[in-house]
């Protein structure tokens, strides 16, 4: 089954065609990595896929069910308690964490599961106990954000993402605010959901991470998805140019 579909996808901002026609669709259990050069149009893409952004045309689907599709030339979205339902189904990690300063990590990992999603607190609060631990965070319940280095606090980050039980999980850049030793310590986190089958969407400038974690990598170059492959080929065998140009200098 297709946990995400995007067809023919299409996003301005003023002037500047940011996405110009993207089609994908991701199946479950997959992990995608997506890669290219700063200003292609990654990030915009997952804003738009989790509806951050609003698409200028095209279609977005999750598990089959629409979210959003072009009517004369504009997109429209599906009813708010259509749209709760879907987005329940996928979370988001951001590059800069994204965690409530004045909240301890044990709020920061259930406020959402309560709050949003109307669960137990003390369910909530076993759940978030059993992935802090799995992120080697057990002792940092009760720690806040300025207490924890920048890989804690992204672990904490994927355990409040994980909290929310989705079936995909987006991951933007999750090591661009880390020096390496802490990058090592985030990528193992990763690279263990990837162990477990879990469905993700990763925007990454880690080459040897994406070959090693993904099935497939997308090559994103001013707005299209330019080449995609399987991560062997794509990284021993690339077709087009600019991915040849591109790999030469960061690899």
């Amino acid at each position: 089954m297709n946990y995400l579909e995007m067809k023919h996808i299409k996003k301005h901002f003023d002037e500047l065609e940011v996405l110009k026609d993207i089609s994908l669709n991701v199946r479950e259990g997959q992990v995608v990595a997506i890669i290219g050069p700063s200003g292609s149009g990654k990030s915009t893409l997952l804003r738009c896929a989790t509806m951050l952004e609003k698409i200028d045309d095209g279609e977005l689907s999750y598990l089959g069910e629409r979210a959003a599709y072009s009517q004369n030339g504009e997109a429209v979205y599906e009813a708010p308690g259509k749209l709760k339902q879907l987005k329940s189904y996928y979370g988001l990690v951001f590059q800069n964490f994204n965690l409530f300063p004045h909240y301890s990590v044990m709020k920061n990992i259930c406020d959402a599961p309560i709050r949003v999603q109307k669960r137990e607190k003390k369910e909530v609060q076993e759940q978030a106990k059993v992935l802090l631990k799995k992120m080697g965070l057990e002792d940092k319940a009760d720690a806040y954000p300025y207490q924890l280095s920048g890989g804690q606090q992204q672990r904490v980050s994927i355990a409040r993402a994980l909290c929310m039980n989705p079936k995909i999980l987006f991951f933007d850049e999750p090591t661009s605010a880390l020096d390496p030793e802490l990058t090592g310590e985030v990528l193992k986190v990763i690279k263990g959901l990837a162990d477990q089958k879990m469905t993700m969407i990763i925007v990454t400038h880690e080459m040897g991470f994406a070959k090693e974690v993904s099935n497939r990598c997308m090559f994103f170059s001013d707005g299209n998805i330019t080449e995609e492959n399987a991560p062997k080929e794509f990284f021993e065998n690339p077709q087009s140019p600019r991915l040849k140009e591109f790999l030469s200098k960061v690899l």
